[in-house]
């Protein structure tokens, strides 16, 4: 599917992003984020996140969306969004780029500030799997 595909409702996963910033726990920032994504099987993951009183180790929203792709069967995310409370799309920290590029790969696509994007433009030359070979002992 390209990133011009007139077939995917970005619309829908948007709306999928607001309902789940509507669950975050930030009440230190007050800056709740809301993500969504399509799983190759057609199921939508979302996340929120979620902050605690020790500031850095707090949860971005694309961290709850993976674990929820594990949880209920994993598979690859192909279509991915991210918005703050006010409905804005937002960019993933680069933590998260990293934790999408894992679960989805080079080719998934990310409604970006700029637009859709691939994940290869977002984060390119990306350090991943492929580059952990067989340790040699």
């Amino acid at each position: 599917m390209s990133p011009q595909d007139p077939q995917f409702d970005w619309d829908g996963l948007i709306a999928r992003a607001i309902s789940a910033s509507e669950f975050a726990y930030a009440p230190y920032s007050n800056y709740q984020v809301g993500a969504a994504a399509r799983v190759d099987d057609d199921r939508v993951v979302t996340g929120c996140n979620v902050e605690n009183a020790s500031y850095g180790v707090g949860l971005c929203a694309e961290c709850g969306l993976v674990s929820q792709l594990r949880l209920t069967g994993g598979g690859r995310l192909t279509h991915f969004v991210c918005v703050n409370k006010q409905g804005e799309v937002i960019m993933p920290c680069g933590r998260c780029r990293q934790l999408l590029f894992e679960h989805g790969g080079p080719d998934l696509l990310i409604m970006t500030v700029s637009g859709i994007r691939s994940m290869s433009d977002v984060l390119p030359d990306a350090f991943g799997p492929h580059d952990l070979g067989a340790v040699e002992e």
